[in-house]
């Protein structure tokens, strides 16, 4: 617990360094380098993709997508042909690669790198896309709000009024009243960040869109979690690594944030 906590206030200290210090490339390359780690981590440590090749296409797919976020994309004319291109040619290449290995490779060596390389790039990106909004730095904290707030209250909830397993293959020690506490939590701990950035930040967010944010926010993180833990279990492992000490892999702390993240990220581009 020690340890957590440790790097838990590093980590934080690190992020807003990031957000409202240091060049917004810095933040950007470095959640681009957590994406390519995620992808690994989600078809590498749990073997779901056993080659070797696809794995390197799909690690390196997520990172040239996530070049193409930051503010060194702004050199070209049309990003998004750029990512088409990148998403047909890496593609292609993993056809070619099972037209190569198609006595050891399967079908689905193929479905799970595309899946990481694209879906799950895209979604974990979300965090660079909203960064890039106008007052991004303030906005990115908002997907962290939701699904981490959602976390902490769902698990004080729990321990308090714990009663009803909510997916007790999956995770044991989940309950309803947990989910329920994190729900409202995320909620009430939204409308507080998003009062004090109406009043004192340029940000003017409707407070419709607050409750939105926060409510649904939590209950679509609550699923990633759960989804992401299907995952472990079905491959057998627990962590999906160690990069994070005391917290375990990007996708141990980042699960509930990749579904998160794009949903307020839609939700943004809707009030703006």
């Amino acid at each position: 617990m020690k340890q957590r906590v440790i790097f838990g206030v590093v980590g934080a200290a690190a992020v807003l360094l990031a957000l409202f210090v240091l060049p917004p490339l810095v933040l950007e390359l470095a959640l681009t380098f957590l994406a390519c780690v995620a992808v690994f981590e989600l078809i590498g440590s749990t073997r779901l993709v056993r080659d070797r090749v696809m794995i390197l296409l799909a690690i390196g797919h997520a990172a040239l997508y996530g070049l193409t976020l930051t503010t060194w994309a702004n050199s070209f004319e049309s990003v998004a042909r750029v990512q088409d291109l990148l998403m047909i040619c890496f593609i292609l290449l993993l056809f070619l690669r099972l037209l190569m290995k198609h006595e050891t490779d399967r079908f689905t060596d193929l479905s799970g790198a595309a899946f990481a390389g694209i879906c799950l790039t895209y979604l974990f990106l979300s965090l660079v896309r909203i960064f890039r909004m106008p007052n991004g730095p303030w906005l990115v904290l908002l997907p962290l709000v939701a699904a981490w707030g959602s976390d902490t209250c769902a698990l004080f909830s729990g321990m308090l009024f714990g009663r009803h397993k909510l997916a007790p293959v999956v995770s044991p020690k989940k309950t309803v009243e947990g989910a329920v506490g994190g729900v409202i939590g995320a909620t009430v701990l939204m409308l507080v960040v998003v009062l004090l950035y109406n009043k004192f930040t340029p940000i003017d967010i409707p407070i419709w869109a607050a409750i939105l944010l926060g409510a649904v926010g939590a209950v679509i993180g609550q699923m990633g979690d759960l989804t992401f833990s299907v995952i472990k279990r079905q491959t057998g492992i627990k962590d999906y690594g160690n990069i994070f000490p005391g917290h375990g892999g990007v996708l141990d702390r980042f699960d509930s944030v990749v579904f998160v993240a794009p949903v307020v990220e839609l939700i943004l581009w809707l009030v703006a």
